[in-house]
């Protein structure tokens, strides 16, 4: 019997349309699906997914069902899940999915539990949650262990690769994240467009004038503050990495200490996976009706409670930006939290386009498929995603472009292999 934990059957309609429009600008994994729909290298792999409930995940999964694979699916993110998406998934294409958006933290981790029932021999992860729940919660009593996983984001990698460190990772996992595919077009590109788009969806502000502070300079960073520069805002960027703080610089963007961006910003994105990094003596120093959102996996890395402790009063506004009111040495001011502090991108808007979920999760379909071929030989290791399958994508995303590249003739293909030191 099929198992699930929905908002509403009846909204699913309305998911099943937005599933398919998200699949027409999601040609490559369109492909692979295709490709493998006949043969079905996963047939009866159980996969345990927590991803975002969105309509490009539901392709994902859509597409390793049709691979042969049984999957249950949970939301990574309280505020990410699409309820309308997660209802299609299970009436139209029979997935099994715990996720309603909103939902509390019991709730969350509940839906974790119900997903590990499942006992996956492959797990699909974004921020770790899954891993986690597994090495803290599982590890004593646990009779299986999956035969590997793979991992989406910056923030759930660099968690596995302290596990790997510290010689605690239970099984091996591939860090899609890592893909030339993924970060360098997922992170710069969708991060960038998502976050800017959650921002205007929730405030319909004007950022052309505005001093728009990006906290981090990675890869998501630099899509945040190329996209607010587009939009006609004086970016100013906030680093403790000394090359990355002169790459930005070298970038023409501002660069200085958050004690000397919080006297001046109007709007401030953070982007780091840091814990903490606007804090209480920041609040302090800002001007009023400041907007504050996040970027990062975790609501970690602006300080709520802290803002929540040194707050006259709160309101909801919208019912996606919490106003706080700071009153303190005969001054006023108005603070405004977009999302609780969670990705923004998803809190307050779709997350990131099609078209870039569509290189993200063709490499997560087909190390899907590499890890079920190759899994005996893994490691406890945080892997890369395997090169021929990072060009595989990038070719395929060419040719869906209609975009061709030249290929080295014979004789330049010799000269770059084999050179040698003269006489």
């Amino acid at each position: 019997m099929m198992q699930y934990h929905i908002k509403d059957l009846k909204l699913s309609k309305e998911g099943k349309k937005r599933i398919e429009w998200a699949s027409l600008r999601m040609p490559v994994l369109n492909i692979l699906a295709k490709r493998y729909e006949d043969n079905k290298p996963l047939k009866g792999v159980k996969i345990g997914a927590c991803l975002h409930v969105t309509t490009e995940t539901a392709n994902l999964v859509i597409s390793l069902k049709k691979a042969g694979a049984k999957i249950r699916l949970c939301a990574s993110n309280p505020l990410s899940t699409q309820d309308d998406v997660a209802s299609s998934l299970v009436k139209d294409y029979g997935i099994e999915v715990f996720a309603i958006k909103g939902e509390d933290k019991k709730t969350y981790y509940q839906h974790i539990d119900r997903v590990l029932e499942l006992e996956p021999q492959i797990t699909l992860d974004d921020g770790a949650d899954l891993v986690a729940t597994i090495h803290r919660s599982y590890k004593k009593s646990i009779s299986w262990l999956p035969w590997a996983g793979t991992e989406e984001t910056t923030t759930g990698v660099v968690r596995l690769r302290s596990l790997e460190r510290q010689n605690k990772l239970l099984y091996p996992i591939i860090a899609v994240n890592d893909a030339l595919t993924k970060f360098m077009f997922d992170n710069r590109y969708g991060t960038g467009q998502s976050t800017l788009d959650g921002i205007l969806r929730a405030t319909n502000f004007l950022i052309a004038g505005t001093n728009f502070v990006v906290c981090g300079y990675g890869w998501c960073g630099r899509g945040i503050a190329y996209r607010a520069r587009g939009l006609g805002a004086r970016v100013i960027v906030v680093e403790t990495d000394p090359l990355k703080a002169l790459e930005a610089c070298m970038d023409g963007f501002w660069v200085m200490p958050i004690k000397d961006a919080c006297k001046i910003g109007d709007i401030f994105v953070t982007a780091t996976g840091n814990i903490d990094v606007i804090r209480k003596e920041h609040f302090l120093l800002m001007k009023d009706k400041v907007l504050l959102a996040n970027a990062g996996h975790f609501n970690v890395e602006i300080d709520i409670e802290g803002l929540e402790s040194m707050s006259t009063s709160k309101r909801k506004i919208k019912n996606l930006i919490d106003e706080y009111v700071l009153e303190y040495k005969g001054k006023k001011k108005r603070l405004y939290l977009l999302g609780e502090g969670r990705l923004v991108n998803l809190a307050c808007a779709e997350g990131h386009p099609a078209q870039v979920m569509d290189m993200s999760f063709a490499n997560q379909f087909l190390s899907c498929i590499y890890i079920k071929n190759n899994y005996p030989a893994l490691q406890k290791k945080v892997y890369k995603v395997p090169e021929e399958i990072d060009r595989e994508v990038a070719s395929l995303k060419l040719e869906e472009m209609g975009i061709n590249i030249d290929k080295m003739t014979p004789s330049q293909k010799r000269y770059m292999q084999s050179w040698e030191l003269g006489t």
